[in-house]
């Protein structure tokens, strides 16, 4: 059986376009595999392991990291405890308890943790004597009677972040009290 000269040219035309397209498709599967090579020795750190003991040894450490990012809360919340029962709230108005005396010598000192337990200091400077106080303070509130110096530097030292203030009261001639702010540390955190 002969072909006719046609049908063997098309049959010739159509065996190159043929040949050509599965050398363009060799080349392209020729293309992908480097590059999945490629990546696999990135992803391997270039061990020689296969893809199970490697994806093995991710899970594993993975896993690992869990633990630890759980164990760093855990050590994160225990400081958040011991901050929370630190004395970091801090206010002192000074004063003249006397009218007679001058030089604001006389002071009341809140010295408080983030939940306004702590104490608060009293010094009452008079004409030939000073007096010293000391009243625990429970959640901003004490069980002894707290002069309003004493309110106020409780007050002013829960209303801080952890800051540091001094307030100075006088009298005026008048009677009334005048506040100004003597001071301030920075905040430490």
């Amino acid at each position: 059986m002969q072909l006719q000269p046609e049908l063997a040219g098309i049959l010739l035309i159509v065996a190159i376009a043929l040949a050509v397209a599965a050398l363009g498709v060799g080349l392209a599967a020729l293309n992908g595999q480097r590059r999945t090579r490629e990546t696999y020795r990135k992803f391997s750190l270039d061990r020689d392991e296969d893809v199970l003991a490697l994806l093995a040894r991710h899970i594993d450490g993975v896993e690992a990291l869990r633990a630890e990012v759980g164990s760093s809360r855990d050590q994160v919340e225990h400081i958040r405890e011991l901050l929370r029962a630190s004395l970091s709230r801090i206010a002192t108005v000074r004063y003249d308890a006397f009218d007679e005396m001058g030089g604001r010598l006389s002071y009341s000192t809140a010295i408080l943790d983030e939940r306004g337990d702590g104490i608060v200091l009293s010094s009452i400077n008079g004409r030939t004597d000073t007096r010293t106080y000391a009243k625990a303070i429970s959640k901003g509130e004490s069980p002894h009677n707290l002069s309003a110096e004493e309110q106020e530097a409780i007050s002013y030292a829960l209303s801080q972040r952890g800051r540091t203030e001094t307030l100075a009261q006088s009298r005026r001639p008048s009677g009334g009290a005048r506040v100004t702010r003597l001071g301030r540390a920075r905040d430490a955190s």
